[in-house]
């Protein structure tokens, strides 16, 4: 093995430089620092596809019924993934481990269980319950978040029950849902 010393390495022509060839391995030692000033390309992975969406108005969920919240206002679809009208659905289309959340603000007289679901593929796959006072009008934010594996094929959609009639306000921020994929 040879060693080169040098404080700089331009190419002979144009602007691409080159180092090794298809199937080299480049070997940078424990305890090198690489300092980027310029742009990089091809390193890592991106959290997409991701979406962020709202409720665009107030949902009535009826007492003890398990109800498809219908987020309806994307705020963001980094691919076009999430269907904001019909199913309410994500369909990621790119198989991977994804982070998921859902905050939920809602009022109802006598609630004394909420439970928020996760869908995976129309079946119930993830849950949390949250208990409170039985009082005559009960206000609260409930919040789940989780991390499901997921294939290109899949879909998940977020789902609630609770013990009492219920409203889910719409028009804020104070209800979402949203989903992105984490880098592996």
């Amino acid at each position: 093995m040879s060693k080169l010393e040098t404080n700089q390495v331009d190419p002979s022509t144009g602007t691409t430089l080159t180092l090794g060839t298809s199937g080299d391995t480049i070997a940078i030692p424990s305890g090198v620092t690489i300092a980027n000033s310029g742009t990089a390309t091809g390193f890592g992975g991106t959290n997409t596809p991701a979406f962020l969406a709202k409720m665009g108005s107030t949902q009535t969920i009826s007492t003890s019924s398990t109800t498809k919240l219908q987020y309806d206002t994307e705020v963001f679809d980094t691919d076009g993934k999430y269907d904001n009208s019909s199913n309410y659905r994500f369909t990621p289309t790119v198989s991977g481990k994804y982070q998921v959340g859902m905050q939920v603000r809602f009022v109802g007289a006598g609630l004394q269980n909420v439970k928020l679901f996760f869908y995976k593929n129309g079946s119930q796959h993830k849950r949390t319950e949250f208990s409170q006072a039985n009082t005559s009008q009960n206000q609260s934010f409930a919040v789940f978040t989780t991390i499901i594996e997921l294939d290109a094929d899949d879909y998940i959609e977020a789902y609630i029950n609770a013990s009492g009639s219920t409203t889910v306000y719409g028009n804020n921020d104070d209800n979402y849902f949203l989903a992105y994929k984490l880098i592996e």
